[in-house]
């Protein structure tokens, strides 16, 4: 059930709901959780436009794309990984209408730690989210 966040240059993305959509069903396929509401309602992307001069490296280009994937711990193999950066990014590219933008795109894997999955008003365990997902299964 990730979260993730894409930071970028205002105007960078001309549909911002298309591109938060493709980046969740992207991680949740590439997670390959069942297709059940627990998850397909708490795997979300947030799209954060900056002003431009709120961007910058070394040499003051403004042109990047920071994605940063929270998940909870050891949801990502390293298969799963290389996957989440490759897509990701290509949808980065292809949503930006730039190609270039994948050469300056930026996607962070953070885990929280266990117990530090908040859902509910609950604070889970990795034990606890497989207790819900099976429990959720088996009520169909």
């Amino acid at each position: 059930m990730p979260m993730i966040d894409v930071y970028a240059a205002a105007g960078t993305f001309p549909d911002r709901h298309r591109l938060a959509i493709a980046l969740a069903t992207a991680v949740k396929e590439i997670e390959q959780v069942p297709d059940i509401a627990m998850f397909r309602k708490n795997t979300a992307a947030f799209v954060h436009e900056l002003p431009a001069d709120a961007i910058a490296n070394v040499d003051g280009d403004s042109d990047y794309v920071r994605v940063q994937v929270l998940t909870n711990a050891g949801a990502l193999d390293r298969d799963k990984q290389l996957a989440v950066v490759e897509r990701l990014t290509a949808i980065i590219a292809d949503e930006a209408g730039d190609p270039s933008v994948s050469e300056r795109t930026w996607v962070l894997l953070t885990e929280a730690p266990e117990g530090g999955w908040g859902l509910w008003g609950h604070a889970h365990t990795n034990a606890d989210l497989i207790a819900a997902a099976r429990a959720a299964l088996a009520a169909g």
